[in-house]
């Protein structure tokens, strides 16, 4: 197997693909960061324009998809046939591709003989919902992002997905269900075990003494407390969220629902916001929420690596997930393996994973009563919240491990191999070009 990643030295070992997989043909982006065009970089061997994003986040350097035109899209394919090229991919028996993406049209151009499985990950489909539902006025390239997006997923041999994103998928990228595969994201359960921790040194060490959390346009490590600041989660219940700072998530309807919810707490509670991409937030900063509100015992612990989950884990009672759309909710099956119950929103991932009233609460989206009571009944019932998190971690070791979803993963694989289906693909796939473009 060859692997194939971008790359950027800027986020630190966040970002940094080798230190990240180790065995892995990296595609830097830094040339493209320090230039004053990311997207319309000439990029030379081992280098890519910076790749979109599925997300408008304003001031980021990976614009969305939908703003690229048709020289800004050609120079990522070209870059990527180039990088696929010298991966080897004519020599491939089957390219995986993940997201719907230039990389795909790069794959078709270079490897046209070369089966694709494809894999859906659920920002893509964010992006075509709001096109569809009516596009931003600046997103003057939307309708031609989409049409490339459907075009590359009927291109796929198959597409894999998690199982509650079927029928979303089905219908999004108008693609044959019986192409769709589902497989659950694994979770390595060896690495996400339960442990014994000591949690007062535990919450010191990340909170006080080394602190990663970051503020509104300021550094890791600016969000920081002292040791009479913890008193909360060191004497009493721990509520941890893990994940990004955007729109979808709605970090700010947990820190609402804990502000509600506190009042009825029978013993401290503290919530604790681990993740949160360094510089990277949508709509309100979670820390100019909290003071906006007068909500206090909010943490920011910042960006943690994955190695690094498994004790914060192993230091909390239980993991919210308040999202509005998750297609799956890795965090919660390695907290979920961690004997740590979850509670989490009926979005499609969550309500897959997590049995309510046996390994966690589940709460309608948009009831933040219901949220906030679950809250409550998390922090002040430590038998349930212990018969919950047992029962969790059963589930995910059954339901829920790497080798579970490897098997399948390289059961459709050999499929397609064995398959090799010659599909039906448009006669012409060259970009169209404005007239007298120079690349």
């Amino acid at each position: 197997m060859t692997l194939v990643a971008g790359s950027r030295s800027d986020l630190g070992t966040h970002g940094n693909a080798d230190t990240f997989y180790g065995d892995v043909q990296a595609v830097s982006f830094d040339d493209a960061l320090n230039s004053d065009a990311p997207m319309r970089h000439t990029a030379s061997p081992g280098s890519a324009p910076l790749h979109p994003s599925y997300e408008d986040r304003p001031g980021a350097p990976d614009i969305v998809f939908a703003r690229l035109d048709d020289l800004e899209y050609e120079r990522q394919v070209q870059a990527w046939s180039r990088e696929l090229a010298l991966a080897g991919a004519r020599e491939a028996d089957v390219l995986h591709l993940h997201h719907l993406t230039p990389i795909n049209e790069a794959a078709w151009r270079v490897a046209p003989d070369v089966p694709v499985v494809g894999q859906i990950h659920g920002t893509e489909l964010l992006m075509l919902e709001r096109i569809a539902s009516g596009a931003p006025v600046e997103w003057h390239h939307a309708d031609r992002w989409a049409e490339r997006m459907r075009r590359w997923a009927r291109d796929c041999a198959r597409l894999v997905v998690t199982p509650s994103g079927v029928q979303r998928t089905v219908e999004l990228l108008g693609v044959p269900e019986d192409r769709v595969l589902a497989v659950a994201n694994g979770v390595d359960i060896d690495l996400f075990t339960p442990r014994t921790i000591d949690r007062p040194a535990f919450w010191r060490r990340v909170l006080v003494e080394r602190p990663e959390g970051w503020l509104p346009g300021q550094a890791p490590g600016s969000a920081s407390y002292k040791d009479d600041d913890i008193t909360p989660i060191i004497d009493g219940v721990t509520l941890v969220y893990v994940g990004r700072f955007t729109a979808v998530k709605r970090v700010d309807r947990l820190i609402t629902a804990f502000g509600r919810a506190r009042t009825s707490f029978a013993r401290p509670a503290g919530l604790v916001l681990v993740g949160g991409h360094p510089g990277e937030w949508e709509g309100e900063h979670p820390a100019d929420i909290a003071a906006r509100l007068g909500i206090p015992h909010v943490f920011l612990a910042g960006w943690q690596s994955q190695e690094q989950l498994p004790e914060f884990f192993a230091a909390t009672d239980a993991i919210v997930l308040t999202s509005k759309h998750e297609q799956f909710g890795q965090v919660l099956i390695e907290a979920m393996a961690c004997d740590v119950p979850a509670i989490a929103t009926r979005s499609s991932g969550p309500s897959a994973i997590i049995e309510d009233g046996r390994t966690g609460w589940l709460v309608d989206p948009d009831d933040e009563p219901a949220l906030a009571a679950a809250l409550v009944e998390a922090v002040n019932d430590p038998p349930e919240r212990r018969r919950r998190g047992q029962a969790a971690r059963e589930t995910v070791r059954e339901h829920f491990s790497w080798a579970t979803s490897a098997a399948q993963l390289a059961t459709i694989l050999e499929d397609v191999v064995s398959d090799h289906e010659i599909l039906d693909v448009p006669a012409s796939r060259e970009a169209q070009l404005p007239d007298s473009v120079s690349l």
